[in-house]
């Protein structure tokens, strides 16, 4: 396929930024430059502001039904589309091009679930003390919402954020990724076809700091959501405090995974491995402390070492590639210097650890076993295919572990014990437990974390509430 020219979308219009800078997108897998994207100047975002104020008023009248058809209409539109949209996608993020399809069809389901929750924000009558008062709760659009998106999974992570506040009746400035902006594109594409009106979506690329640090402060804006690592999302977070925004943060994670002697030993290797190198690991709620009970540990350890040693790696557009590269360059450095270091403090390397080639950002499958507390890998989100697999004697250090880190997104266990299952569950210390398989990220269920890994949901009924706002109104009847 030829892979397009991204161009910034503003009032209903695509079309460059006003300087005409451009960015350049590099296919990961062969680290050539294969298009660009257009580069939005502070003047732009002044246009794309004003848009967005003005497409609020349109939408937010329109009604939740008419909404609604409109992005149902949007998620066929994306799914009729999918074989198209997922070729640019591998091409440039790298995934498996089975894996970017499945993110294409994915994001329609999302789109639809937020369709109808759009069409249940239902409010509240509250009985009140007197027989001639009427007292209403009535749930009304936030406003103007601001999205920052990360490259990982180009379509996922603004879809939930684009649906979840079109469902409510607000307008958008989506900022998405440099790296990846012609999958993002495409989707918003979907709903500028399939009738929502002008400016209610603005799509804009160029300096992530520059743009976040503007559109933040603006008054147009009343809400931001952010998705990427927790440096960043502390800073926009305090920013957003300052000028009293509100805010979704989807941050880091380390995922611990458990695995208990009482367990499906065959299937616990099996769904943590295949979770682990999804995306090249490249995977916010990625199983990465692998953490063993004592008597099964070297049956685990040697059942990801063979399924690692076993993934097909290459370019996403090859149909046997089970594997593509890590995204960027940068992805690479930090990975090398991850594994020599817990390598130098004496973790056990007992799979991969190499780059593969000296073309494009192909990485070996990687397992790393008896990694030591104080190794950087252990408490640095690694973001990469790397599977760390510690021992652990009983369940009460297995928790510990666990918890140990600053970061609560998602966590996994498997055991067979009633009792363990429900100590995991309340005991560890993160927004998402699943235990015995893997059941994360469907649209209908709640996504998020707590601690250092952000605050907020992205699924689930509680999603759309971050975008609504509770207006009392009472009236006295004569």
């Amino acid at each position: 396929m030829t892979y397009p020219n991204t161009q910034l979308l503003i009032a209903g219009v695509w079309r460059n930024g006003s300087d005409n800078a451009k960015i350049d997108v590099r296919n990961p897998a062969t680290g050539d430059v294969i298009g660009v994207v257009a580069h939005a100047t502070l003047a732009d975002l002044d246009e794309a502001l004003a848009a967005a104020d003005a497409g609020l008023r349109i939408w937010d009248v329109m009604g939740a039904f008419d909404r609604y058809k409109i992005m149902r209409r949007a998620a066929d539109l994306l799914r009729d589309r999918a074989d198209r949209v997922a070729a640019m996608m591998t091409n440039e993020q790298g995934k498996p091009l089975a894996e970017a399809r499945a993110e294409v069809i994915n994001s329609a389901d999302i789109i639809d679930w937020f369709a109808e929750e759009g069409r249940r924000a239902y409010g509240q009558i509250i009985p009140a003390r007197h027989s001639n008062v009427m007292q209403m709760a009535i749930k009304l659009p936030v406003g103007v919402v601001a999205a920052f998106t990360p490259w990982n999974f180009p379509i996922n992570q603004v879809v939930r954020k684009l649906s979840a506040a079109l469902g409510a009746g607000c307008s958008i400035i989506v900022k998405a990724p440099e790296e990846t902006p012609a999958a993002p594109s495409e989707l918003i594409r979907a709903f500028v076809d399939a009738g929502v009106p002008s400016g209610v979506i603005n799509l804009v690329y160029g300096v992530p700091s520059e743009i976040s640090e503007y559109l933040i402060a603006q008054p147009v804006i009343r809400k931001i959501s952010f998705t990427g690592s927790t440096p960043v999302g502390k800073h926009l977070a305090a920013l957003a405090g300052k000028h009293m925004k509100r805010a979704t943060m989807e941050l880091g994670g380390h995922a611990p995974a458990l695995v208990f002697d009482d367990a499906d030993i065959s299937q616990a290797i099996k769904l943590l491995s295949t979770a682990k190198f999804r995306n090249a690991g490249q995977v916010c709620i990625s199983p990465t402390r692998i953490l063993v009970q004592d008597g099964v540990y070297e049956q685990v350890l040697d059942g990801i070492t063979r399924f690692a040693k076993a993934v097909k790696v290459g370019d996403g557009m090859a149909s046997d590639t089970q594997m593509g590269p890590l995204a960027n360059e940068r992805r690479l450095l930090a990975l090398e210097e991850l594994i020599e270091d817990a390598v130098a403090q004496g973790a056990v390397l007992c799979a991969g650890g190499k780059r593969i080639g000296n073309k494009g950002y192909f990485y070996e499958p990687t397992v790393l076993s008896d990694v030591p507390l104080s190794a950087r890998i252990m408490n640095e989100e690694p973001f990469g295919p790397v599977a760390i697999v510690n021992r652990f004697t009983n369940i009460d250090g297995a928790i510990a572990e666990a918890n140990r880190l600053p970061f609560g997104l998602a966590s996994y266990a498997f055991t067979g014990s009633a009792k363990a299952i429900h100590a995991i569950g309340i005991g560890i210390d993160a927004g998402m437990t699943t235990i015995n398989h893997i059941g994360l990220g469907m649209p209908e269920v709640p996504f998020g974390g707590v601690r250092d890994s952000g605050y907020g949901t992205e699924g689930g009924s509680e999603a759309i509430e971050a975008y609504l706002i509770t207006k009392f109104v009472t009236q006295m009847t004569a």
